[in-house]
């Protein structure tokens, strides 16, 4: 087994073992709002403070579910409206296994999740910027560091810079 087939059976089976807690299922009665905002670059602020403990970030982000247009951390109990100004997530590295359309593109996120970009983790570009599904409707941006080597993963195709990852085709826009 190769170096990069470790790390992505690593980084994989990691992902797989981490347990989210069933969010879905929680409807709780208690529902209000919180001074937790997500900024721009992925900071997380409490009244005002930058949140520097990661694995409270990290906590935090396993309870993160999105309605409709609002964000919420949930519990059991309690349901609180928090802000995020663009998205929740950073897509902070990127590694690559495999060629052509059987390329396999594997993202890590600034709280610790490991995705590998296909149907059900589509790429995709708003206003020529780069993000990624997470999760239920949780989406990451990809860091423009990140963007530039998945860049380099892409090919041609009529004009567009296309990527291609677990068979699934990502349109990084045209090519001018």
């Amino acid at each position: 087994m190769s170096d990069i087939d470790k790390l992505f059976a690593t980084l994989t089976n990691l992902q797989q073992q981490k347990r989210l807690p069933p969010i879905h299922l929680w409807q709780p009665e208690r529902v209000g709002e919180i001074d937790i905002r997500i900024d721009r670059e992925g900071d997380w602020f409490h009244e005002g403070s930058q949140i520097k403990r990661q694995p409270l970030v990290d906590l935090f982000a396993t309870i993160l579910r999105k309605e409709e247009d609002t964000y919420y951390l949930v519990t059991p109990v309690e349901q609180m409206a928090i802000v995020v100004e663009e998205v929740p997530f950073l897509a902070i590295d990127l590694d690559t296994r495999g060629e052509g359309q059987n390329k396999e593109l594997l993202f890590t996120t600034n709280v610790g999740d490991f995705v590998v970009a296909g149907i059900d983790h589509p790429v995709y570009m708003v206003n020529e910027r780069p993000f990624i599904e997470i999760r239920d409707g949780l989406v990451a941006r990809i860091q423009r560091s990140v963007f530039y080597r998945l860049v380099e993963e892409g090919v041609e195709e009529e004009g567009a810079l296309i990527v291609y990852s677990q068979g699934a085709r990502f349109d990084l826009g045209s090519i001018s």
